[in-house]
């Protein structure tokens, strides 16, 4: 696990060189990941148009703000997402934004198809959900903690639908969309600032 998480990072980007990364594919009209459909191609240029209206718009509260800010420990924040990931693209600005606010925590970015041995050692009820954020440890290399693919109250909505029905339906995803817009990245910055917390109590006092 230590050699596999290692060569990922040392094969990392920051989130400036994602968002690069992810105008130029516009541009050239294609896609991270090993499929270059025309869909998922399509999923790029969408997803651009949103993260940039979040890294302009999301705010963080004075007191999520003063416990972020509190945290003391240095960490990595490893973040494993595609550009063509539609909940990746409302929820990695906003993990972006907490990192923004301590020095402490370095956010690093790879890409899913690149790293799936990463992937695989972090998958989510068997499958390979994105985006997922792994939080490790500077001094002693230790994974922390896991988040995601999706914020608390968004998976809850996703569950309960999958129990009434089976399976996500065209018009559930849209759905889900409306949530992230109206939630404006706020159950994200709350959930991170939950597992800081638990990380490092003070920081709640």
């Amino acid at each position: 696990m230590d050699s596999i998480i290692k060569n990922s990072l040392e094969h990392s980007i920051s989130y400036n060189e994602y968002r690069s990364l992810v105008k130029r594919l516009v541009e050239e009209n294609s896609t991270t990941g090993l499929e270059k459909t025309e869909a998922l191609i399509n999923y790029t240029k969408l997803n651009d148009r949103r993260m940039k209206r979040w890294d302009k718009t999301i705010k963080v509260s004075d007191d999520a703000k003063y416990k972020i800010e509190a945290f003391e420990e240095d960490i990595t924040w490893l973040l494993i997402t595609e550009s063509w990931c539609g909940d990746a693209a409302h929820i990695v600005p906003a993990i972006n934004k907490v990192a923004e606010l301590n020095d402490k925590i370095n956010l690093r970015i790879v890409l899913r198809d690149e790293n799936l041995g990463l992937m695989d050692a972090f998958l989510t009820n068997g499958g390979r959900a994105i985006p997922k954020l792994i939080m490790i440890d500077n001094a002693s290399g230790n994974v922390l903690n896991t988040y995601g693919p999706r914020p608390t109250e968004a998976t809850n909505y996703v569950n309960r639908f999958k129990a009434k029905y089976g399976t996500l339906t065209p018009e559930f995803k849209e759905d889900l969309q409306h949530w992230y817009n109206n939630d404006k990245g706020q159950n994200v910055i709350k959930n991170l600032t939950e597992i800081l917390c638990e990380l490092q109590p003070t920081v709640c006092l």
